[in-house]
């Protein structure tokens, strides 16, 4: 988080430069976040010792959604992947509890059936999609693993690393293993991985943007919350 902090100061995106508007937008974003640490304050793990601002979990659960519909709907293959489901499905494991994970993997079961069914126009066979299931639930406890206790930059690109590619390796070796696509040699495997490269890449890149803003967003408004209160104190002295 300190990089992303240290970029905004050396944009010089500074109180005093600012317009009002975006002034305002601060804001109320600090309000929002302030209401939201203060709802989840009474923590009954104890791990953390201060939560982090953070954006609503299920704000992202439904651009998540949003993102794969949008997808389905394009005609343009190359932003296969390119959704907000990874960064999501962190940012829910380490800001919400174990029992809460049970409404983001049912939604996006639901999303698999409704675009299998209903815009791929295929037959829902739900024994193909258990490795996809069991690698969103894996998702939300790297989440919860990595994130919870401590929220560093170093952590959220691990998270943002390791999520993707755990899910380029799953998917790519059930495909190969489970269908008839690649012949069943280490040449088809290898081809199998090559094949889904543009796909491993579409997921890295939206991942570590969705992350990075869910996760970099409420420290940059706290900052510069810090940073207005600090003013206004100095001028009133």
């Amino acid at each position: 988080m300190e990089i992303i902090v240290g970029s905004v100061k050396r944009l010089k995106l500074t109180l005093r430069k600012m317009r009002p508007r975006m002034k305002r937008a601060f804001y109320f974003l600090d309000l929002f976040f302030r209401r939201i640490e203060r709802r989840n304050s009474g923590n009954p793990s104890g791990k953390t010792k201060e939560i982090e601002v953070f954006m609503s979990a299920y704000l992202f659960l439904l651009i998540a959604v949003l993102s794969r519909l949008a997808l389905a709907a394009t005609p343009h293959p190359e932003w296969f992947n390119f959704t907000a489901v990874g960064g999501m499905l962190l940012y829910f494991g380490a800001r919400r509890s174990w029992r809460e994970m049970l409404a983001p993997l049912a939604v996006l079961m639901a999303t698999d059936y409704f675009l299998t069914v209903n815009v791929y126009h295929y037959s829902f066979r739900w024994e193909g999609y258990v490795p996809t299931w069991a690698w969103y639930v894996a998702a939300m406890v790297l989440g919860q693993i990595l994130l919870r206790a401590k929220t560093t930059f170093v952590r959220v690109a691990a998270g943002a690393l390791l999520g993707p590619t755990s899910f380029f390796l799953m998917s790519n070796y059930a495909v190969w293993a489970g269908r008839t696509m690649y012949p069943h040699t280490m040449g088809g495997l290898g081809a199998c991985f090559v094949a889904g490269l543009p796909f491993y890449r579409n997921d890295l890149i939206s991942t570590a943007l969705v992350a990075g803003a869910a996760f970099g967003v409420p420290v940059l408004v706290r900052r510069f919350s810090a940073s207005e209160e600090q003013g206004t104190l100095a001028k009133q002295s």
